[in-house]
């Protein structure tokens, strides 16, 4: 088959791959319906994260079951399914402790950009959808492999609770569906940090009542602007730069929370400012799994259409093109049709 694979700095080539196939029991292969490009895809393409030899691509799934192991017993061929980017058992104590991503087996999914994947700890990992989904779905489905669930975790982790004041630093795809989730959440009011106007225009329609144009120290005087000198009761901080990491601790209330789920990239947190920035910080690589089967119930009974943060659907075999769009900022996230 042919995949996704990374040479370099903005070196993406769709070419040819081995067809994956059963190695361990606990396996399954999947045939996608549909990949996307991720953010974080972005910094090994722009070079920021060196890659050292031709790397497949993509860590974001959906699609039919085509084979399992011998070992599974509750993902069957046929079935639609939704797993994490992290492999997890879903038995360990991590697991059970809700932090899936960090399972005492957890093992990468990083080859889904292609027609074919497979994922290992299948029982633990895969999420079967309660029947085959209808097309118009799909877009919806495939974000919650990553995106979506991160978005959910970001506000979890913010603690967002009925009627707060919740911040989001970042307007990319996680951005966005943290705001969408802090909606679903009942917050009270939601304030979007963007400068631009169409992803300012999808944050409202995901729920945001204010928009912040402002970065960095003039970011967190609006915030404090908006909220009488308290700050946010909740900040969400989904890029990953230590600017946008000082930002959301800044725009917080004193005993605020502050979630983490942007990939850390030069991120040194200075002692003496967090301790007197009084908040309880959370965050880490999203445990998707743990919070699949709501999301999925939400998705399929059409109470949220996170799908709309694709606003670029190209065929796989265009995938250069899909980087490409997302690197300029010409596309919020890039779906792929296998």
């Amino acid at each position: 088959m042919k995949g996704t694979v990374l040479y370099g700095p903005r070196d993406v080539r769709f070419e040819e791959r081995d067809t994956p196939r059963i190695i361990k029991p606990s396996d399954a292969i999947i045939r996608n319906s549909a990949t996307c490009v991720c953010g974080s895809d972005l910094w090994p393409y722009r070079g920021i994260n060196p890659v050292t030899q031709p790397t497949p691509m993509g860590h974001e799934y959906c699609g039919i079951v085509e084979e399992v192991g011998s070992a599974v017993t509750t993902i069957k061929p046929g079935q639609f399914v939704i797993g994490s980017f992290f492999a997890s058992d879903n038995t360990c104590p991590n697991c059970q402790a809700g932090y899936q991503s960090s399972c005492q087996h957890a093992e990468f999914v990083g080859t889904a950009q292609a027609p074919l994947l497979r994922v290992p700890l299948a029982d633990g990992t895969l999420v079967a959808t309660p029947d085959v989904p209808s097309e118009d779905l799909i877009p919806s489905l495939l974000t919650l492999s990553d995106v979506m669930g991160t978005g959910w975790f970001a506000a979890d982790a913010a603690n967002v609770k009925p009627g707060m004041t919740v911040a989001v630093v970042g307007d990319g795809a996680v951005g966005l569906l943290g705001v969408l989730s802090a909606k679903q959440m009942d917050a009270g009011r939601i304030i979007a940090m963007s400068r631009h106007e169409s992803r300012q225009k999808l944050a409202r329609e995901f729920g945001a009542t204010d928009v912040v144009t402002e970065r960095g120290d003039d970011g967190v005087s609006r915030i404090k602007e908006l909220t009488n000198g308290i700050g946010a009761d909740s900040v969400l901080e989904c890029v990953g730069t230590p600017e946008s990491m000082m930002q959301a601790i800044g725009s917080a209330r004193k005993g605020g929370y502050v979630s983490y789920v942007g990939v850390p990239h030069g991120v040194e947190l200075d002692g003496e400012k967090l301790f007197f920035a009084h908040v309880r910080l959370h965050g880490g690589p999203a445990p998707v799994r743990r919070y699949l089967p709501k999301l999925i119930e939400l998705v399929w009974n059409r109470k949220i259409n996170p799908g709309k943060v694709f606003d670029l659907t190209l065929p796989l075999d265009k995938v250069a093109e899909g980087y490409r769009a997302m690197d300029e900022r010409r596309a919020i996230k890039t779906l792929l049709r296998p």
